[in-house]
């Protein structure tokens, strides 16, 4: 596991738990689905880019 991989799945992780807080707040949903869209491709391409796919 390299560093950009790391930071992009926590930057992940951290921006689905912005999603739950903000789920948990009845913040506007156009706001968690854009949280949500960026969570799940940060957790995506931190994923993709482990070395265990080569």
């Amino acid at each position: 596991m390299n560093g950009l991989s790391t930071v992009l799945i926590l930057v992940g992780l951290f921006l689905l738990g912005g999603v739950y807080s903000f789920w948990k707040q009845q913040m506007p949903k156009g706001l968690l689905v854009l949280l949500s869209a960026g969570s799940a491709m940060c957790l995506l391409a931190g994923v993709l880019r482990l070395e265990v796919w080569k």
